[in-house]
C-alpha cells in the first residue's frame, strides 16, 4: 500500500514540476514574441521529455544524491515512509508556489523535503552538514551569480559581433491595424549596449499602440538576418528545456527507487509524462512571470539567455551537480536586463524571496507529512 502511494505522490512532484518548470525553457520565446504561448509549451513539452529521457544515461549521479544519501543515515533513506514524506512535502510546496505564480526551485523543495524528514527521523545532528553544504548548498548559491555573468558575457559578445556585422536594427509598432517601421538609431560603439528608448510618435485622434517589438534588418550570407536569430532562439529555447528534463528528472526519479515493481525505465517514464501533462495544464501563471515581468528582451538578448543556462545546466547534469534550473534561467535573464538597464528589481527580488522561504516551507510540511503517516502506521 505505501509502495503505491509513495508512486502516487512522486508523480504529484513531477506534475507540480512540470507547472512550474516546464515554461522557464521557452520563457524568452514568447517574452520577446518568436513564438506564440502554445508553440511555446508545446516545444518545451517536447524537449524537456526528451531531456527526462536521456537522464537515465547522463545524469545517474543526480538521482543517487537525491535518494538521500549520505544526507542522513541510509537506515532511514531504505525507508519508503521516508520517501513518501519528501515527496508531499515537495510536491505540496510547488504546486502552491505554481497557483502564486512563482517560479521557484524544485530542487530547493526536494532539497527542503530531505532535511526536515531527516531532522525528524535522526533529530537535526543526524542531518550531514558537511555534506549539505559541499554537495547542495554551494552549488544552488554560485550557479545563478555564474548565470548572471554568462548571460551578461554572451550578450555583450553577441552585440559586439552584430555591431561588427553593421546589422541595423528597427522597431515594428501596431497602431490599431496598422504597422508601422520605425528605424533604431545605431550603435556608435560596440560597447553601447543600453536599450534605446522608442521615440515619440505622432498619433491621430483615436489611435492607440497595441504592440511594439525590435527587429533585426539586414542578411547575413544572403539569409534574412531576422530569421537566423529566430531559428538560432527557437533551438536555444529547446537547449534549456531539454537540460531542464536531463536536470530534473532523475531529482524526481529518486523518491521511486525503493518502488520494487517499477523498472528504472518505468520510473523515468512516469516522471517525464506527468511532468509534461503539468506543464501542459498549469503552465500559465509562471509563464507571464518569466517571460514579462523580469526583463523586456528582443530575440538576441534571449538567445543568449537561453545559451548560457544551456550550457550551465547540461554540464552540471552530467558531473552530478544539484544546480536549480529555476535559479540558473532566471540569473541569465537578470544579467542581461542589467547589461540593457531593463532588469525589473522588483520582480526579482520577489521571486529570490520565495527562493528563500522554499526550503523551510518544504521542510516544515514534510515534517508534518512524516508524523502523519507514522501516526497513521501504528494505528493500522
Amino acid at each position: 500500500m505505501i509502495a503505491f502511494l509513495l508512486l502516487v505522490a512522486a508523480a504529484f512532484v513531477a506534475f507540480s514540476n512540470g507547472a512550474n518548470d516546464n515554461f522557464k525553457g521557452v520563457a524568452t520565446i514568447y517574452g520577446s514574441g518568436t513564438a506564440s504561448y502554445q508553440t511555446s509549451i508545446t516545444w518545451a513539452t517536447i524537449t524537456t521529455f526528451a531531456g527526462s529521457v536521456t537522464s537515465m544515461f547522463l545524469a545517474q549521479a543526480l538521482l543517487m544524491k537525491f535518494s538521500g544519501k549520505g544526507l542522513v543515515p541510509d537506515a532511514f533513506t531504505g525507508s519508503e515512509s521516508f520517501l513518501l514524506a519528501v515527496a508531499i512535502g515537495a510536491g505540496l510546496t510547488v504546486i502552491l508556489a505554481t497557483r502564486l505564480g512563482f517560479p521557484i526551485s524544485t530542487t530547493h523543495s526536494i532539497l527542503g523535503a530531505l532535511i526536515g524528514t531527516g531532522a525528524v527521523v535522526s533529530g537535526v545532528h543526524g542531518v550531514n552538514l558537511s555534506a549539505l553544504g559541499k554537495g547542495f548548498v554551494t552549488p544552488l548559491l554560485l550557479s545563478p551569480l555564474i548565470a548572471v555573468v554568462l548571460g551578461a558575457l554572451l550578450y555583450a559578445l553577441f552585440h559586439s559581433i552584430r555591431w561588427l556585422l553593421r546589422l541595423p536594427k528597427e522597431w515594428c509598432i501596431c497602431v490599431g491595424c496598422e504597422e508601422r517601421v520605425v528605424a533604431m538609431p545605431g550603435s556608435t560603439s560596440m560597447l553601447a549596449m543600453r536599450a534605446l528608448p522608442m521615440p515619440a510618435l505622432t498619433l491621430a485622434a483615436g489611435e492607440t499602440v497595441s504592440s511594439c517589438c525590435e527587429r533585426y534588418t539586414g542578411a547575413i550570407a544572403g539569409v534574412d538576418a531576422q530569421k537566423i536569430v529566430d531559428a538560432g532562439h527557437f533551438l536555444s529555447a529547446g537547449v534549456v528545456s531539454f537540460a531542464r528534463g536531463l536536470n530534473d528528472a532523475p531529482k524526481i526519479a529518486a523518491l521511486l527507487l525503493l518502488v520494487k515493481f517499477l523498472t528504472p525505465a518505468t520510473e523515468v517514464a512516469i516522471v517525464a509524462v506527468t511532468m509534461a501533462l503539468g506543464g501542459l495544464l498549469f503552465a500559465r501563471r509562471v509563464a507571464e512571470t518569466m517571460s514579462h515581468q523580469i526583463t523586456r528582451m528582443n530575440p538576441g538578448q534571449a538567445f543568449s539567455s537561453n545559451l548560457s543556462s544551456g550550457i550551465l545546466v547540461i554540464l552540471a547534469s552530467t558531473i552530478g551537480l544539484p544546480v536549480s534550473t529555476t535559479h540558473v534561467t532566471v540569473g541569465s535573464l537578470f544579467g542581461i536586463g542589467l547589461t540593457t538597464g531593463q532588469a525589473n528589481i522588483k520582480t526579482v527580488a520577489g521571486i529570490v524571496f520565495s527562493w528563500m522561504i522554499t526550503l523551510p516551507c518544504a521542510a516544515a510540511i514534510a515534517a508534518l507529512a512524516y508524523f502523519t503517516i507514522i501516526h497513521l502506521h501504528v494505528l493500522s
